[in-house]
């Protein structure tokens, strides 16, 4: 481990009810069109009665109450309404959650739904410490805030860090100033680049420095990153 850390923020009751109320309608609409193809386009009367408008309504009905297992286990922890949302459940500790907490978490739907309009889940959100319901108690899961682009700039970090003597401070700042070099004003990303380089190497010309060109101190910066053995001076 390099000791870099992942903070996951978590979800709050509104968030959590707007990515359901998505998928709640994502679900609503495929079960109604796949009803609408089958009496329009197949001639199909929608009863049970009949084993055409049984075998009909089949697929409406997994479509609709099947949605949320199904998808959360095959897009380990999401669905449309929850990735539109900004949001996905974690396990405890962070990690993505297994199949059987995920269709834990489901089966103790019907509980959260009590007695209406998932009452009791919202409830449970709003007065337990990581605002989750009584599925996620019983599965063990989180509903975090998805900032996915944190996430890969700290796994990215801790790549680089296997391979280089640099402190994590270092390389994060490195990461940084390089990820928005283009964002920032050239006089401005200049004289970060150069006084980073100072601190790398105390021992480098500081009026060399001052002559460089702007892709030269990328460069230079890009290649203290990848190095590994520079020595660690930040």
């Amino acid at each position: 481990m390099t000791g870099v850390d992942l903070t996951l923020g978590i979800a709050g009751p509104g968030t959590r009810s707007y990515a359901f109320v998505i998928d709640w309608h994502i679900r609503l609409l495929l079960a109604a069109a796949w009803l609408l193809i089958a009496y329009y386009v197949f001639d199909v009367a929608l009863t049970v009665k009949s084993a055409a408008g049984f075998l009909s309504i089949l697929p409406a009905s997994i479509i609709y109450f099947l949605y949320h297992p199904i998808l959360e286990v095959a897009l380990r922890g999401s669905t449309p309404g929850k990735r539109m949302a900004g949001v996905r459940i974690v396990s405890r500790d962070g990690g993505p959650p297994g199949t059987s907490a995920l269709l834990i978490r489901n089966i103790f739907r019907l509980m959260d739904s009590l007695p209406a309009a998932y009452m009791l889940g919202l409830i449970s959100c709003f007065v337990t410490a990581n605002r989750v319901r009584v599925g996620d108690m019983a599965a063990g899961t989180l509903l975090v805030l998805d900032n996915a682009a944190a996430e890969k700039s700290l796994l990215r970090i801790e790549a680089l860090a296997t391979r280089s003597q640099l402190s994590l401070d270092a390389l994060e700042l490195l990461d940084q100033v390089l990820e928005r070099w283009d964002s920032l004003e050239s006089a401005s990303r200049g004289q970060i680049a150069r006084s980073l380089l100072r601190r790398l190497d105390p021992a480098a010309d500081a009026a060399a420095l001052e002559a460089l060109a702007d892709a030269n101190l990328r460069a230079m910066l890009q290649a203290h990153l990848n190095s590994d053995t520079a020595a660690a001076h930040v």
